[in-house]
């Protein structure tokens, strides 16, 4: 089976994000809304991807400042696991 999405750190000299490629894209807004309720989330983005190999489009997570991103990023790995078990179940 397909993994549902994969995620990634990727830093940059202003901030830490998480990139987040789901290997249905037209789930992006619902991810996006489930997420939003992380208070150590500041924003979430749907970009288009240029980058080969790589999904069409995926989730920009940016991080609160002072937030642990490694501690951030297996929360939300977490959470995306339960919220596609509990969707496969349904």
């Amino acid at each position: 089976m397909l993994h549902p999405f994969r995620s990634e750190i990727r830093n940059s000299p202003n901030e830490q994000t998480i990139k987040i490629y789901l290997s249905d894209e037209s789930l992006d807004n619902r991810i996006k809304h489930h997420l939003e309720n992380f208070t150590e989330i500041d924003h979430i983005e749907i970009n288009e991807s240029v980058e080969q190999n790589r999904a069409h489009e995926g989730l920009t997570v940016f991080i609160n400042e002072n937030v642990d991103i490694n501690r951030i990023k297996a929360t939300i790995d977490s959470s995306l696991w339960w919220y596609f078990e509990k969707e496969l179940v349904e």
